[in-house]
Parts: C-alpha cells; structure tokens; sequence
C-alpha cells in the first residue's frame, strides 16, 4: 500500500476481518473482550506487511476508537450492578494503553502513545494526530489504528505513516 495523505505517507496497511471466517488471535492477559486482541491483531498483520527497510524507533501508536472498548465495560458495571466480584484483569484492560503497551513491546516502538476517541471519521482523526507528532517532531512514523467492536460486526483497520520528509 502506498497511498498518500497530507504531510505523511502510508507504507502498509491491513484490516480486520478480510474474510467471513477471519480470526482473531488471543492475546494473553486479555480477557472477556475481543477489543484489545483485536487491536494487537491488526496491528501485527500491518507491521508484518511492512516491507520497507527498518521502521523508525521514533514511531508512535495512535489508536482511534469511537466506543473503545464497551465489551469489557459492560462487564465491569454488570459486575458492580449485581454486587460480583470484578475480574482484576478487567482493571488492566479498560486501559487501550494496555494493549498499545503490548504492541509497541513486540515491534521495538519507541514514540508517544495516544488514544482519542473521535466524533468524526476515527481514521482521519488518528492520521491528523499522528501527522500534529511529526509537526512537533515527536515522532518520524506512526502506527495508526482503528478499532470498534459492536456485536458480532467487529472491525479494524491499521496503516503505517511515515512522516513525507522521512519516507
């Protein structure tokens, strides 16, 4: 994929599902929800298609969410509503930090890490985001994702941007 946007250039790219019998791989540590592995499963799939040379340590994670993840805190307010016991692994995972954490241990990023939650298109959200990072000069590329889990109609989308200048 090498699309274009404004001040930044798309290298790779990949969604999720890309079939009616895609799958998603479980991610340890994360629980009840598939938000978190969902969001680790597009983001390997993306990373792996990058065939350009090394990627930039300097390369932040935006994540763009409109709902986040509702699953896992449904499971929380049902929890307290009927006075149960709170699975502590749901503490760790209402965070999007938490599953940004895991990413960024197991492709060597090193940049900022941001979570929005847009009223807009989240795509076009996280790319300005990540675009405002090379501005500053806080980052030279960025992983950016999209992720929304709604009953049964789970999706995700993640591109790897570089910063024009850099790529």
């Amino acid at each position: 994929m090498s699309a274009t946007v404004e001040a930044s250039v798309v290298v790779a790219g990949a969604s999720w599902p890309e079939s009616d019998v895609d799958t998603i791989t479980p991610v340890t540590g994360f629980v009840v929800s598939t938000f978190n592995p969902l969001v680790a499963e597009v983001a390997n799939r993306c990373m792996s298609g990058y065939d350009g040379e090394i990627v930039p340590e300097r390369t932040a994670i935006v994540l763009a969410s409109v709902n986040g993840d509702v699953t896992s805190a449904d499971a929380v307010a049902d929890a307290v509503a009927t006075g149960a016991r709170v699975a502590p692994l749901l503490f760790f995972q209402s965070n999007p930090n938490a599953v940004l954490g895991h990413i960024a241990a197991r492709w060597g990023l090193a940049g900022p890490v941001v979570c929005t939650s847009p009223t807009g298109d989240p795509m076009a959200d996280a790319v300005v985001c990540a675009e405002l990072l090379f501005a500053a000069g806080e980052a030279d590329a960025a992983l950016v994702i999209t992720a929304e889990v709604a009953g049964g109609s789970d999706r995700a989308e993640a591109v790897l941007v570089m910063a024009r200048e850099r790529a």
